[in-house]
């Protein structure tokens, strides 16, 4: 980890590794899109992907607006979320029960950008970036509509299917 000895090291560390977490998500989505049954899913996943690149851009305005320079670090985080989501895909059967187990991965992402976006508003409203902390809530409310899109449709359909799917394949006693 660089050093980060002021406020505005930690925002330009946050803002970095966030930078990094988007463009890892922009090449995991595809991949999450093709693994998909449920059409739903699979469009939700290709319209985060206009989101993320949307979201992208207006990480590279806050830069340009404030004339930071980000560091190159890579997210970790996403790193490790992005490898949960391959593993789902090579280990389990395409179908509703991937499908369970690709929006608890995604919601997973989902909810680590809330976490990651909340920190650096608080960050930006305290170094009076006030327009970085408009365009960070921007993002963060697209983030929390996906997370609510998610919930929505395990709630309401895919999470009903993989139920009814293990209930047809029960073994013959």
């Amino acid at each position: 980890m660089p050093k980060i000895k002021t406020l505005e090291d930690a925002f330009i560390h946050e803002l970095s590794d966030i930078y990094s977490a988007e463009k890892q998500l922009t090449k995991a989505l595809p991949k999450l899109a093709r693994a998909a049954t449920h059409p739903q899913l699979a469009e939700g996943f290709t319209q985060h992907l206009e989101e993320t690149q949307g979201q992208i851009e207006r990480i590279d305005q806050i830069v340009e607006a404030q004339g930071l320079k980000l560091k190159r670090v890579k997210c970790l985080a996403m790193e490790g979320l992005v490898a949960e989501g391959g593993e789902t895909i090579e280990e389990i059967e395409k179908g509703p029960v991937r499908d369970v187990m690709l929006i608890v991965g995604a919601q997973k992402v989902e909810h680590y950008e809330i976490a990651a976006y909340g920190s650096l508003i608080t960050l930006a409203d305290q170094l009076g970036y006030s327009d970085a902390s408009r365009l960070l809530k921007e993002t963060l409310q697209e983030e929390k509509a996906t997370d609510e899109k998610l919930n929505g449709l395990a709630t309401s359909e895919v999470n009903r299917q993989a139920l009814e799917a293990a209930t047809e394949v029960e073994p013959a006693q």
